[in-house]
């Protein structure tokens, strides 16, 4: 994708900034009410990823997370409502409106960055807070233990066989019961870790990084304002 002054905003903006586009999406969703408002508001999003975002696979898998949602509720509004489809096709807009910017913006919140600003920005308990980004850490470490457990698993001869449905079945099974027990074992792990460090009993706590607000971050909160206020401003000039 060509560079640019805004690529990769979304990359260095405050963790508290980006959730607020998800926040802001989900009010403005509230004011599309017809078909009209819906395509404009999902266009200035769509508008505004072009210029911001890194890379556009990531918003493009949750774009079709969201398509799918929005297909379901657009038939599921199309049987329950006398096969009216215009109403239908404005629920499932809404849907895109209100979940594909808050899950793209989450996509790039850095945990140990957001933990930070939980705890010195909005001033919550320590020891929540440190509870929080180590359970978002391990988290996001499934996919690459996924990973591992997938190889280990060919490597030994016990891959699916894609063409047996059930044995497909059974091996995605035994693959979840055993990301869950790595799981158990990982946050029994990162328990006695966080006990050995005194976070079951400090009261006090200090912080690595502190928690700033810069320009970037600014201009990603007005952004998302802005953005959000695109139904209600079409809504108010009919």
């Amino acid at each position: 994708m060509p560079t640019g002054p805004l690529r990769g905003a979304l990359l260095r903006a405050n963790p508290l900034a980006l959730l607020s586009i998800g926040l802001f999406a989900l009010l403005g969703g509230f004011f599309v009410t017809d078909l009209r408002t819906g395509l404009v508001a999902v266009g200035a999003y769509l508008a505004v990823a072009v210029l911001v975002v890194p890379t556009w696979r990531y918003p493009l898998l949750c774009l079709a997370f969201s398509g799918v949602a929005a297909v379901t509720v657009t038939y599921s509004g199309w049987r329950g409502n006398g096969h009216e489809l215009a109403p239908a096709v404005v629920q499932g807009v809404r849907v895109v409106m209100v979940a594909w910017p808050g899950s793209v913006a989450i996509g790039y919140v850095d945990p140990a960055r957001l933990g930070d600003h939980l705890a010195q920005g909005l001033r919550l308990p320590a020891r929540f807070v440190a509870a929080f980004v180590a359970s978002l850490q391990r988290f996001g470490a499934l996919t690459h233990a996924w990973g591992q457990l997938d190889r280990s698993r060919r490597a030994r001869g016990l891959g699916p066989d894609w063409r047996r449905p059930l044995g497909v079945v059974r091996w995605m099974a035994s693959m979840a019961f055993a990301l869950l027990v790595h799981a158990l074992r990982g946050a029994s792990r990162t328990a006695v870790a966080m006990d050995a460090r005194g976070f079951a009993t400090a009261h006090e706590r200090s912080w690595a990084e502190p928690a700033t607000w810069s320009r970037t971050d600014i201009v990603v909160l007005v952004g998302g304002l802005l953005l959000a206020l695109v139904p209600p401003v079409l809504t108010l000039i009919g």
